[in-house]
């Protein structure tokens, strides 16, 4: 693969240098070439989009998308090693539209001495639009190519202009395969525990790989640590690990597109009635340290919108599981929460009543004021008598079945039916009260008296 690119200038070499021993193990295995990369086959492979914008002789601008310690920073990195361009690297953390500017003007001179730039932006979700939008006419005339890295969704962290002037690449968490072979080459290579023939019992590589969630460099720290203090030829074995992990790595932000990644498998596995994915996802949340309230008041809404009347106490159940996170918190509040998504997973399904206020709101908004029908107006004073309010109004305490036969709708809306009970779990019992209360209105029965004793129709 060496053919695919050009010898570079000694200053114009994006590469650092390597680093020296002091540096961290994960710094020290960094990839120097695409072919020590681990997977991200879709991306690295033959004819894969990583190797066709190498052999350009323009890089195109893109946005890096994948989970800590996938690559991102190493491949854009190599990326700029293609070019012949002066590689910048900025933290969307700290830099400003002052760093900007003065990146611009950087860059304005050496393309007057024939050199363009690249910029690697770390971390780009957090330049926010005003920021996205400096920089925007920059990438659009070339001035600057820009290679962003970001573990967010960029649909909803960058503006829509910048999107559509770059390319975006996902990364994958590196699979189980490409850890452990990973683990091996950090023992086996001079940069890294090569010299000191260090070998790591199987049970020990099993719980770095399972402990790093994904996460090369997490896996590589816990591992360094472990591996501290040894005499050449030693192992690393499991108890050494477990220290090295006693803090395991949990990948979670409250505040990220995987926040409500989680937050939605949890929730379509309650809908799905999946107890065991839904007591995982929970667990997923509670450990990464999310706000046990907020799980809590996704199943108050579930329980209302995917299980309904089919089961009446659903609702109970989150509302006092909410109640109990707020009185006992973490960690006791687990075991309320645990067992109301238990609960929900397992009730009847039944999105009617939320279908049927959608299609009520539909005409709500389609028929704006329509007005009150007479027979339901209350006649309080003389005039309202006279102009027949309440008439016709029947008394449901009057009826033995506590039926009545006119409707309630709005003139123009009679006939329209919102609630579609889904013959589930209670539901069932509500579909045949229904039918007879849709019996007794096609009677079409003589209105009954009020009572005098009740001026005020209820």
């Amino acid at each position: 693969m060496e053919e695919l690119f050009r010898e570079a200038e000694p200053e114009e070499n994006p590469l650092p240098k390597s680093p020296g021993a002091e540096a961290p193990l994960a710094a020290r295995l960094r990839p120097a070439s695409f072919e020590e990369m681990l997977g991200q086959d879709a991306l690295l492979g033959a004819g894969g989009p990583v190797l066709q914008a190498a052999r350009q002789d323009r890089l195109p601008s893109v946005i890096l998308v994948g989970p800590p310690g996938s690559g991102k920073t190493t491949l854009a990195r190599l990326l700029a090693a293609s070019q012949h361009a002066h590689l910048v690297s900025l933290s969307a953390v700290s830099a400003g539209v002052a760093d900007i500017r003065k990146l611009v003007e950087e860059a304005r001179q050496r393309r007057r001495a024939g050199q363009r730039t690249i910029l690697f932006l770390d971390e780009i979700h957090h330049f926010s639009r005003t920021q996205q939008d400096a920089l925007l006419p920059h990438v659009e005339s070339g001035l600057l190519t820009l290679i962003g890295a970001t573990t967010e969704n960029p649909s909803f962290q960058l503006t829509g202009a910048l999107l559509s002037r770059v390319l975006v690449w996902e990364l994958a968490p590196l699979g189980e395969d490409e850890l452990r072979a990973l683990l091996e080459r950090a023992l086996a290579d001079p940069r890294g525990l090569g010299g000191r023939e260090l070998s790591l019992e199987s049970g020990a590589a099993e719980m770095l790989v399972r402990g790093s969630g994904g996460d090369a460099r997490t896996m590589l720290n816990a591992l360094e640590q472990a591996a501290a203090g040894l005499e050449p030829g030693a192992a690393v074995d499991a108890q050494r690990v477990t220290q090295a992990l006693a803090s395991p790595h949990l990948l979670h932000d409250r505040a990220g597109d995987l926040h409500f990644q989680v937050l939605s498998a949890f929730i379509k596995s309650l809908r799905g009635s999946d107890p065991d994915a839904a007591l995982y996802w929970l667990a997923r949340l509670l450990e990464g340290g999310e706000d046990p309230l907020v799980p809590a008041r996704r199943m108050v809404i579930l329980a209302a919108e995917d299980v309904g009347l089919a089961d009446p106490q659903a609702l109970t159940m989150a509302v006092a599981a909410h109640r109990a996170a707020q009185v006992v918190g973490m960690p006791e509040c687990r075991l309320p929460l645990g067992e109301a998504a238990v609960y929900l997973a397992l009730a009847p399904k039944s999105n009617s009543v939320y279908r049927g206020y959608s299609a009520a709101a539909e005409d709500v908004g389609a028929h704006l004021q329509l007005p009150v029908p007479l027979h339901l107006r209350n006649p309080v004073t003389r005039r309202d008598r006279e102009l027949g309010y309440g008439r016709g109004y029947q008394y449901a305490h009057d009826d033995p079945e506590g039926l009545v036969g006119h409707t309630h709708l709005p003139e123009q809306l009679v006939g329209r039916r919102y609630y579609h009970p889904s013959g589930r779990g209670r539901e069932a019992e509500l579909k045949e009260v229904l039918a007879r209360i849709a019996a007794r209105r096609s009677e079409s029965r003589p209105a009954t008296p009020q009572r005098p004793e009740e001026p005020t129709p209820r």
